[in-house]
This record gives C-alpha cells, sequence and structure tokens, in this order.
C-alpha cells in the first residue's frame, strides 16, 4: 500500500518550501496542494490546522502535521535516507539551536529591515546584519552549515539564500553581500546552486514581480498618508 503524503503550501512561502525540500531530500513523493492564504484558505487546510490556520502542513496516512520546523523533524524521524540531522547528541543539540537562531532570529529582523518605514529603518538594518555576522559565524569555513551536505540549519536558512536576496532587488537595500559577509553569501551561491534546491524555490522572476508590487504598495502608501 502506498503512502499519502500531500503538503499543503503557498507557492512563495520559504515555509512550505523547506517542507518541499526536506521530501524532496529524502526521495519521497508527495501530492502539492496550493493554498490561497490572502483570500480563502480551503476547509482542508482550516480542518487540519485549526490552531493557527496557516501553511504549511504536512499530511502523512491522515494524520496532520503544522509548522514547518516541527514537519521537518519528524520528515527526519520518519524517513531515514540521506539524514539532515547528525547522530550525535551534542552535535544535533547544536544544529537545533542554530535552526531555532535562523527561524526565530534572523528572518523576524531580515524582514522588518526589508520592509520597515524609513524613519525605523537603520535601526532594523543593523540589527538584521548583526543576525547575519552571528549565523555566519556557525558556518566555521564549511560548504553548508551541515558539513558537505545540505542539512536542517541550511533547510531553515533558505529565505537568507533566495528570498533575501530577491528583497533587495527590489527594494535597493543590501544587507547581505560578498564584501560583508564573504562566508554566508558563498553558502547562498552553494545552496542555490544544489539540483535538489532548485526544485524547491519558487519561480525567480514571479517572486520578484511579487516583492515589486509590494514595494510600489508601501510607497503609495506613505504617499497618501502624507497628504
Amino acid at each position: 500500500m502506498s503512502e499519502e503524503v500531500k503538503v499543503f503550501g503557498f507557492w512563495c512561502s520559504p515555509f512550505s518550501r523547506r517542507v518541499e525540500l526536506a521530501l524532496k531530500l529524502k526521495g519521497v513523493q508527495y501530492e502539492y496542494i496550493e493554498e490561497d492564504v490572502f483570500k480563502n484558505k480551503s476547509p482542508l487546510l482550516l480542518k487540519y490546522n485549526p490552531v493557527h490556520k496557516k501553511i504549511p502542513v504536512l499530511l502523512h496516512n491522515g494524520k496532520p502535521i503544522a509548522e514547518s520546523l516541527v514537519i521537518l523533524e519528524y520528515i527526519e524521524e520518519t524517513w531515514k535516507a540521506n539524514p539532515i540531522l547528525p547522530e550525535d547528541p551534542y552535535e544535533k543539540a547544536m544544529v537545533r539551536f542554530w535552526t531555532k537562531f535562523a527561524d526565530e532570529k534572523c528572518l523576524p529582523a531580515l524582514w522588518k529591515a526589508g520592509w520597515s518605514p524609513e524613519n525605523e529603518r537603520e535601526k532594523a538594518v543593523d540589527e538584521a546584519c548583526e543576525c547575519l555576522k552571528t549565523l555566519e559565524s556557525a558556518l566555521k569555513g564549511k560548504r553548508f552549515f551541515g558539513g558537505e551536505t545540505v542539512g536542517l540549519v541550511d533547510i531553515a536558512a533558505n529565505f537568507i539564500a533566495f528570498w533575501l536576496r530577491l528583497i533587495q532587488e527590489a527594494t535597493g537595500q543590501e544587507l547581505l553581500s560578498a564584501e560583508k559577509f564573504p562566508d554566508l553569501f558563498k553558502w547562498t551561491d552553494e545552496f542555490g546552486s544544489c539540483s535538489v534546491v532548485k526544485e524547491s524555490l519558487p519561480p525567480r522572476d514571479k517572486l520578484l514581480a511579487f516583492f515589486k508590487a509590494r514595494v510600489a504598495e508601501a510607497m503609495d502608501a506613505q504617499t497618501n498618508a502624507s497628504k
């Protein structure tokens, strides 16, 4: 009997793309279900994630799991091929520490820096750069955070490798560059050049257009507010 594996996601969400990447790394076949997260969440999404009512949701043989990092741990424990966590307890704890840092500290700080009003931007950019500096220290000259292969921290930091660079292009800001953070910038290139990662990323032009439209909306709102 074949397994039922479904992913409820949104095309430009780094969180649901994390789940897809982990499944692809494990060689797990799955059905992808696109959700209209802004206007019309499906009854199934609300049924399977009644607490947060958000994507992603992994449905495995009728059992729903929500929250991307929880899902990644479930995937690791369920499908043993191509591990994304080390076996050593201490190393595993360190991976979880940096995963949590990337998810809870870096991502919100970078998002805030990218979209903050001008009068708040300098402070937000400083805080975001401090997060990038700290995260870069975890690389320690390795190809990936997981060593020679993509691991849990790499997957959790997918936003930095792809989404952040497009936000920079759309907004004209520069948070991450080869000059400021050479090791981290090199990692984004290494990560983004992996074939399995490429398969798990949204279309570049479509995502850039999405961000540019958001920039235009923000500028219009600021203009209207100053009238």
